[in-house]
């Protein structure tokens, strides 16, 4: 690690949190104390309000902000990564987000980053059928997040058709299909509809209350999911 990274990084540990002795920044970074020391009489002499002393511990003094946009280059490739996936494989209202939001990313970025943003070499590719599907996910994700119940129309894995009123609590992806997780009114249980089999829906005006029993994290424990 550079040492503009790893004073980068003091800098970071020390935000937000109560004291920090040099040994804990020493395991989080993977120095020794005596540099950890070092480093941290350096960014004082630079400006950087710690307060503290060897052997006791340190504190960055409130008010103290880095800028918010400083990325490391592996930091700076996961962001693309990610919308790349959610470009592929996410609705459409999401992937203009992500998009959008790498866009004002890059205009605060130095040259060096700026480089590897506009030249990755990690692909997520963009296959015709999961465009259709974008179109549903984002009237599926607006209805998980306004809590509105819907009406489905579903084909089972052996094409047996059912129609029954959901409460949607959330959607997972599974790497290849998207899973609506809901409460189903007709088993009066939890339920998991693959997105893809989903014939038609109708999001309802009837809205839903989530409880300790009906709930997403019930469902995701349910199912060994948290």
């Amino acid at each position: 690690m550079r040492r503009a990274d790893r004073l980068f990084q003091i800098i970071q540990y020390l935000q937000g949190r109560r004291l920090t002795t040099a040994r804990q920044l020493a395991d989080k970074l993977e120095v020794s104390e005596r540099t950890i020391y070092r480093d941290i009489q350096d960014l004082m002499a630079s400006g950087v309000p710690i307060d503290g002393e060897a052997g006791v511990g340190y504190v960055l003094r409130s008010g103290f902000h880095l800028p918010p946009l400083m990325f490391t280059p592996e930091e700076m490739q996961a962001l693309i990564v990610g919308v790349r996936l959610i470009d592929a494989w996410g609705g459409e209202k999401l992937s203009a987000a992500a998009t959008e939001a790498l866009v004002k990313i890059e205009t605060v970025l130095p040259p060096r980053l700026k480089a590897s943003l506009r030249n990755p070499r990690i692909y997520a590719l963009v296959f015709s059928d999961r465009k259709d599907l974008a179109p549903r996910l984002d009237v599926l994700g607006a209805a998980v997040n306004d809590r509105h119940k819907l009406r489905l129309h579903y084909h089972r894995e052996d094409m047996t058709a059912s129609e029954r009123v959901v409460w949607p609590l959330g959607l997972v992806f599974w790497g290849s299909v998207w899973t609506l997780m809901a409460w189903c009114e007709l088993r009066a249980d939890f339920r998991m509809f693959r997105v893809d089999r989903i014939v038609e829906f109708e999001v309802l005006e009837a809205e839903y209350e989530e409880t300790a029993r009906i709930s997403l994290q019930q469902i995701l424990r349910q199912n060994e999911l948290a």
